[in-house]
């Protein structure tokens, strides 16, 4: 059966990594999904309602309310638990507004964590990828601990073939980014990141697979800076992996 999906991009993957975007958009069109993308979409206004200015986030999250809404797909899909999660908020934003509070509220009960959906809703576990190679799973905070997504990532990583995920010291603790807590609180934000690094490199792993690029991009500046041999990916490029001809 073929949903109608509305793609939500997040800005991390709109300017920072696109291939996550893009490897979404054909996963999930592989799996039968009839994907639609509106270019009205902007921020979810996460780093402005995080920072406290919540008069200042309303006119975003009404713009990318207005957007995700408009095309009417039954679903709409992103490849990130944190923002996914602040979609999922937007009624508490809006609860002396009546009429956006139902907006709101119809969006956040539409909106799907990429691997959540593919698990739950298409429930698929095998998208038949293949990564040879070991792996660390990053188990992103909002992912994991708020929106309550532990389970469904593992379960598709864990049939990649030739894949090995390796356990490690510390794995459900934070990178230490945290959007603006990387900002105001630097240095105990770099002492995070070193720790999970250091960890990460102790597992002697080719790859750090995450759900959150977030996360991910944190990490990443901490293995370049250290010219370590392991490769970070989305969850989406490692269920890509091996199908097609370019896939990285």
């Amino acid at each position: 059966m073929s949903h109608n999906v509305s793609f939500f991009a997040t800005c991390l993957a709109d300017t920072v990594f696109p291939d996550i975007g893009i490897q979404s958009v054909r996963l999930l069109e592989q799996l039968g999904c009839t994907v639609s993308f509106n270019p009205k979409q902007t921020c979810c206004g996460q780093p402005l309602a995080n920072s406290g200015f919540h008069k200042k986030a309303q006119a975003t999250m009404k713009n990318l309310t207005t957007a995700l809404l408009e095309d009417g797909s039954k679903y709409v899909v992103a490849p990130s638990g944190s923002c996914v999660l602040q979609v999922k908020e937007y009624p508490k934003f809006f609860k002396d507004d009546p009429v956006w509070k139902k907006k709101a509220e119809e969006l956040a009960a539409k909106i799907w964590e990429i691997t959540d959906f593919i698990v739950t809703v298409l429930g698929v576990t095998d998208v038949g990828a293949r990564l040879p190679g070991k792996a660390v799973y990053h188990p992103s905070c909002h992912l994991s601990r708020l929106l309550g997504i532990k389970e469904q990532p593992l379960a598709l990583l864990g049939n990649i073939k030739d894949l090995e995920l390796v356990p490690i010291k510390g794995q459900d603790k934070c990178c230490g980014f945290g959007g603006a807590f990387a900002v105001k609180l630097g240095p105990l934000s770099g002492a995070m990141v070193i720790e999970k690094v250091d960890n990460i490199k102790a597992a002697g792993v080719d790859y750090l697979i995450g759900a959150d690029g977030g996360c991910l991009m944190n990490m990443k500046a901490r293995i370049d800076r250290e010219k370590l041999n392991i490769k970070v990916l989305h969850v989406v490029e490692a269920l890509m992996a091996g199908k097609e001809e370019g896939t990285k």
